[in-house]
């Protein structure tokens, strides 16, 4: 026969709290701030003609310091809305449909460019996420994320 206790702990058990990392004597930790620009818009709602000029604009990502910092690449999500007429109950609905793509540079490919000009309307919606840039050297930061509405 052998004999073993069991013991019941009530509650979470406490977590240390987070300690920041320690700096190297002699320097400081500095966060760094991007500002990510589409053009020059921020993230805004713009009237659908400046829209379809800026389809063919650079990202650009600068620092506190307004050092510009190449775009390496980006995910683009188009929200395009298109209104239909429900078959079962014959009343209009709008249909949403996203369509998008990783790209590498700072630009939209000519084909999604010409093929965005065509379907351009109001409401429609654009996302620039996951802008990641070249810092210095072989260092690789995610810039702030952008979002335009058609007007």
């Amino acid at each position: 026969m052998s004999a073993f206790s069991l013991y019941a702990q009530s509650g979470k058990p406490k977590a240390a709290p987070a300690k920041k990392p320690a700096a190297a004597p002699g320097t400081t930790i500095t966060k760094l701030r991007f500002r990510s620009t589409w053009g020059i818009f921020l993230s805004d709602s713009i009237p659908r003609p400046e829209i379809a000029k800026l389809l063919d604009s650079a990202l650009v990502v600068r620092d506190e310091k307004n050092n510009k910092y190449p775009v390496v690449s980006f995910d683009f999500t188009y929200e395009n809305k298109e209104f239909y007429l429900n078959d079962t109950t014959g009343k209009p609905g709008i249909y949403t449909e996203y369509v998008g793509d990783s790209f590498k540079g700072d630009k939209l490919p000519a084909l999604w460019v010409t093929r965005i000009k065509e379907l351009l309307d109001k409401g429609e919606v654009f996302y620039f996420d996951n802008i990641i840039v070249n810092y210095t050297g072989d260092k690789l930061y995610r810039a702030p994320k952008l979002k335009f509405i058609v007007r």
